[in-house]
């Protein structure tokens, strides 16, 4: 009797702190179109920055989503405008919303191809076609990623020197933004919110929830020791990875 009374008040006690973590989270959801055509944009992708949960549109732009009064929600798909949305009283009163975006104007550059003229001799052929310098390899079943080769040494070598250098931006970055790199390793967590990210490029939804300039990106890399071609190729979800796997060991260094 005595077991079933604890378990009962742990469980009473459980569910007054969910109530607490999130009194005011409810549904919302909404339709997002084309600004000039009005036509239902599908497979939208829409993030919630406070919560770092994500969804999607369906093919008649329709989503829903948690959330509660004032939070942020990023809403971006290719070719389009991003915007970001605060979830509003009105908003959670009435359940629904009709969001518009605008589409973007593309000037089309030129694009100049060099192709490699082969010789059919092996020998010959290796040294023409040039190496990548790539070495991020992943483990199935594990949520983050190596690089690998004597091109491309551990990140722990840059992480290291920003600890005994104070002036580092590798320092300064990670000290001053702790909450939003802890956001980072939550999204990790959230299935929808990857798949977003492995499909895009422009590493716009990561340089908005840490609060930096996309430009300041390809640098942060470049101190944590990742390869050329990494930084340039890399979608966004190895970006989250390759940042969140160097602020792990920065925290570990930190601590010794």
């Amino acid at each position: 009797m005595r077991f079933f009374t604890v378990l009962l008040f742990i469980l009473v006690s459980f569910a007054s702190f969910s109530q607490k973590t999130f009194p005011d989270m409810v549904k919302v959801n909404g339709v997002i179109k084309d600004d000039n055509s009005l036509k239902l944009l599908s497979n939208v992708h829409i993030i919630n920055f406070n919560t770092v949960k994500g969804t999607i549109t369906n093919e008649k732009g329709y989503f829903e989503i948690d959330a509660q009064v004032n939070d942020t929600l990023h809403i971006s798909i290719l070719g389009y405008q991003s915007i970001r949305v605060r979830v509003t009283n009105d908003w959670i009163n009435s359940k629904s919303t009709e969001i518009k975006l605008t589409e973007k104007a593309y000037a089309l550059e030129e694009v100049v191809v060099t192709p490699y003229t082969l010789t059919g001799y092996l020998e010959i052929d290796a040294k023409i076609i040039p190496i990548p310098e790539n070495y991020r390899y992943g483990i199935s079943g594990l949520s983050y990623g190596y690089e690998a080769g004597s091109k491309s040494p551990n990140a722990i070598s840059r992480v290291v020197s920003s600890l005994f250098n104070p002036a580092d931006l590798l320092y300064n970055f990670f000290g001053k933004k702790p909450n939003e790199l802890k956001k980072l390793k939550e999204m990790k967590k959230d299935d929808t919110v990857r798949s977003m990210l492995e499909n895009k490029f422009d590493r716009e939804t990561i340089s908005i929830m840490l609060g930096v300039d996309k430009k300041e990106i390809p640098e942060i890399l470049h101190r944590c020791n990742y390869s050329e071609t990494f930084i340039k190729t890399a979608n966004d979800l190895q970006v989250l990875d390759a940042i969140s796997d160097c602020y792990e060991e920065y925290k570990i260094l930190k601590k010794k």
